[in-house]
């Protein structure tokens, strides 16, 4: 895997898993309303965990397509990687849609945050990424030096 693949790769699935844990965070609040930016709380911002996590979301299926570049010759592991980025891509579609449309919202809830948390489109993206860097990590530790 190159540096630039592994590195848009890493980033994606650091941002995606970084803006969940702090969603769980956020969501346990028990917010009515988002705080407004550069309140006294000194709290880091919602909008801004979801912003990199949609950023995140946008980049993992082209960070996973270039890390597995170094397997196409090895035509079963390829076919493989190939129809798991048809679940991915699915799966980045859907996530994407639920946390971009959050984002639409003038204030963010802990209510709207713990349903986000809860919404199956990104716990199956969350699940995909867990699976995939899992899968690369062996296959890594397979190959030859």
């Amino acid at each position: 895997m190159s540096e630039t693949s592994e590195t848009l790769l890493q980033n994606s699935i650091e941002k995606i898993e970084a803006a969940y844990e702090y969603m769980l965070a956020y969501a346990a609040q028990g917010r009515k309303v988002e705080p407004a930016e550069g309140d006294a709380s000194n709290t880091p911002s919602i909008r801004n965990f979801l912003e990199n996590m949609l950023w995140g979301i946008e980049n993992v299926t082209q960070g996973f397509a270039e890390a597995t570049q170094s397997y196409s010759n090895d035509a079963p592991v390829s076919e493989s990687f190939e129809n798991f980025k048809t679940v991915l891509a699915s799966d980045v579609e859907s996530a994407s849609a639920v946390v971009g449309m959050a984002l639409k919202v003038p204030s963010l809830s802990s209510q709207l945050i713990d349903n986000l948390n809860a919404s199956a489109h990104l716990r199956c993206l969350l699940t995909d990424i867990f699976v995939l860097d899992e899968v690369l990590k062996i296959h890594q530790q397979k190959q030859p030096e």
